[in-house]
């Protein structure tokens, strides 16, 4: 990150006129005496300029850059104090910046600008960048350069590597013309001054270096893969086997897919040459372990890739632990550590990415104490709260099912026997009520808690997040705002007609830690947080706005095969609790089901790089769940299954029958849930044939032995047919990116 800068005029005086020449002299040797980091003498120097000069703002300005320097960088609260005093004596800001006349103030605003960059406040250090960038002529090149390479800086760290590219093509033109100026120069000039053209044409150089480096960066957040591949040549060429440059090349490699490679890039790159995290503000041996992490994640090896996530905390505490031992004077929080250490605490990042690896590999527990942590710091990421709902819904899953394995029969289908002989009773299991983890009675259900509950408030939160701007205005903060955190500041759009125009227009959202939400992302984010909404509120038993979140699912322009299953499955089982059969038999249409794909296809454009040269990095290390059909029949099954149950609600005992013999065609014996096998012991009780109902309790499914044995090809579905209590048992998948 670039660092603070003195005055933009190589005097470091004001451009007013009136300047004797003591006053130039004293100017000159504060500059020369800062250029070499003799900082005392510098502020002796401006101290006599100051007397000499006391209405001057530039003065103040330079001298107290020159005892921020002097203090190691560290006197971060005086700077910060000194820089208000000297805005408020000239009221400068970025907006009354109208005209040229106004540049004389950019150096103050440059450093205003650093410090908010340093403070993590990336959107306002850009507002000011921005306007100070429009003027930019008449400053220095030197100083010129400074405020480009800012730019860059805020527009790569908030993903807007498409602004960056013009701004680096600039610099390039720039520093193209800056070589061959001193190439053309004339010869006693050469000769004057060989010594400032050996610095001109190093620093030269390395701002060549340095533009190659960005523009790999930004290639790599768009995913053009086929353009960083020549830019990687440059970094190679101009920075040889540098740590940035290596590290580059192996994110390059990784997002290709070629993960071996970009191990042994990583490994290749001699982390202890690097200068300390005190210095550069930068800890490698965290992004080293960080990054390895990542790559294991993806090539599948989640236990290999949790050690080193579980390393790359370690080595980010220790970091902040030696931070800490620096600590300034009381009522001065942000002085002591140097300024560029500020942004070295990276334990939200890699927080983040240990909860959605604990997530993906079946430890939903775990990965809510990671992900509740993350969210404090990130709580603007509509993604991120769907995940923490899914980590509750995944637990309150698990505790559903172990309590049915905890039971004395194979699938849970009879709870205990009581009695002996011709009095034994067999007392079967009862799946009227949804099993979850709920919070303690008398606690309040914002509290972080793998609940159903508390999955509910992130759910609300997400499409609070995913609303436009101008419908979230008014609306207050988060509904399960966790430690105080205030209300966000991105968001997505709405399904609405008004919503889906903004929505139209509106390319991509921010989502910290992640990437940017883009355009198709925002609309699979939303479909996925309105099956989860539907999940939860049928959990909860909050059956008709079960049945919004599910309509409004349904009405998505670009849904899923998965989700648009799910849609039905979770509006037909909200309706049969409202006692609105017949609206629900029309959801239980096994036609309705005709893919169940857990993703949509996208454009070349929506996908945001090069086509096919990502494509490894879509499917490797993911998990799908497991308790989701794998096929339409499969579906069609469970949509069966559920319609015979509401055949059994209306006493259409011989449909529901006919039903459950359509179902048993399309799906083995063993996939039969014990809620179908429930509905047909139901139905022999019914239909007055005990004798058989035992049969099917004993034997655990549907039809004889000899029947299944003698089907050989399933027979078509014949009309609108279904099942129970399986929707609510059903996860709801997401498309995950």
């Amino acid at each position: 990150m670039n660092q603070l800068g003195g005055d933009a005029r190589s005097d470091g005086t004001s451009c007013s006129s009136g300047i004797s020449s003591q006053e130039k002299d004293l100017a000159k040797k504060a500059l020369d005496a800062f250029e070499v980091g003799q900082y005392d003498s510098c502020l002796a120097q401006l101290s006599s300029l100051g007397e000499l000069r006391r209405d001057d703002h530039k003065v103040q300005l330079n001298r107290s850059v020159a005892e921020f320097y002097r203090s190691g960088q560290t006197a971060t609260d005086d700077l910060r104090h000194s820089l208000a005093q000297v805005r408020m004596q000239v009221h400068s800001t970025a907006e009354e910046m109208d005209g040229l006349e106004d540049v004389e103030n950019g150096t103050l605003l440059y450093n205003q600008a650093v410090l908010l960059c340093h403070f993590k406040q990336y959107h306002q250090a850009i507002a000011v960048v921005e306007r100070l960038y429009q003027f930019i002529e008449p400053f220095e090149e030197r100083f010129a350069r400074a405020v480009s390479f800012l730019l860059m800086d805020l527009y790569l760290v908030t993903h807007q590597a498409e602004k960056a590219l013009p701004l680096l093509a600039v610099l390039e033109k720039l520093s193209s013309q800056g070589s061959g100026a001193n190439a053309n120069g004339k010869a006693g000039e050469v000769a004057k001054d060989a010594g400032s053209q050996k610095l001109d044409t190093s620093s030269n150089e390395q701002t060549r270096s340095k533009i190659h480096q960005y523009k790999v960066r930004a290639y790599l957040q768009m995913r053009s893969l086929k353009a960083c591949k020549r830019e990687i040549k440059s970094v190679m060429n101009t920075s040889g086997n540098s740590i940035p440059s290596l590290f580059l090349k192996s994110n390059f490699e990784y997002l290709r897919g070629n993960y071996r490679k970009a191990v042994k890039l990583l490994n290749s790159a001699n982390i202890t040459e690097h200068p300390g995290f005190i210095k550069t503000g930068e800890c490698v041996r965290c992004m080293f372990w960080n990054n390895l992490g990542c790559i294991h994640h993806a090539m599948g090896k989640h236990h290999m890739a949790m050690f080193y996530f579980k390393r790359a905390l370690q080595e980010n505490d220790n970091t902040c632990a030696q931070l800490l031992k620096q600590v300034g004077p009381s009522g001065k929080r942000l002085s002591g550590p140097p300024l560029c250490t500020l942004m070295a605490d990276r334990r939200y990042e890699l927080l983040y990415n240990c909860g959605i690896l604990l997530l993906q590999t079946g430890r939903p527990l775990a990965a809510f104490d990671c992900l509740v942590e993350a969210v404090t710091a990130h709580h603007s990421n509509p993604r991120l709260w769907l995940r923490l709902a899914e980590c509750c819904i995944a637990v309150g899953k698990r505790n559903s099912e172990h309590e049915a394995k905890s039971l004395q029969n194979k699938k849970g289908i009879v709870h205990s026997m009581m009695g002996q002989g011709c009095h034994r009773k067999i007392i079967l299991v009862s799946h009227s009520t949804q099993n979850s983890v709920c919070s303690p009675d008398g606690q309040s259900a914002a509290i972080p808690v793998a609940s159903v509950e508390f999955a509910g408030i992130c759910l609300r939160n997400a499409l609070l997040l995913l609303l436009p701007d101008e419908q979230r205005e008014g609306r207050g903060t988060l509904a399960g705002d966790i430690g105080g955190v205030g209300a966000p500041e991105g968001g997505g759009s709405d399904s609405s007609e008004g919503a889906s125009k903004s929505h139209e227009v509106e390319l991509s959202r921010s989502a910290p830690p992640s990437s940017p939400l883009k355009r198709q992302e925002i609309e699979n984010l939303r479909c996925s947080v309105l099956a989860c909404s539907a999940y939860v509120a049928l959990a909860l038993g909050d059956n008709l706005i079960a049945l919004k979140h599910a309509q409004k699912l349904l009405q998505q322009p670009k849904l899923s095969g998965s989700l648009k299953f799910l849609g039905h499955l979770y509006a037909a089982e909200a309706l049969i609790s409202l006692d609105r059969i017949s609206d629900a038999i029309a959801h239980l249409n096994p036609e309705n089901v005709t893919d169940v794909s857990l993703g949509i296809p996208t454009t070349e454009l929506e996908q945001g790089g090069d086509k096919g040269e990502n494509e490894p990095m879509e499917n490797n290390g993911k998990l799908a769940p497991l308790c989701y059909p794998s096929s339409v029949s499969a579906a069609r099954a469970t949509m069966l299954f559920n319609l015979g149950s509401a055949y059994c609600l209306r006493s259409e005992y011989d449909k529901a029958r006919r039903c459950l013999q359509q179902a048993t065609l399309l799906i083995p014996p063993r996939e039969v849930p014990p809620e179908a096998i429930l509905l047909a012991v139901y139905l022999e009780l019914q239909n007055g044939n005990p004798q058989m109902a035992l049969q099917i309790i004993k034997r655990n499914q549907l039809v004889p032995p000899a029947k299944v044995e003698a089907r050989k090809k399933p027979q078509p579905v014949q009309g609108p047919l279904g099942a129970p209590g399986t929707p609510a048992s059903t996860f709801p998948p997401t498309q995950r990116k």
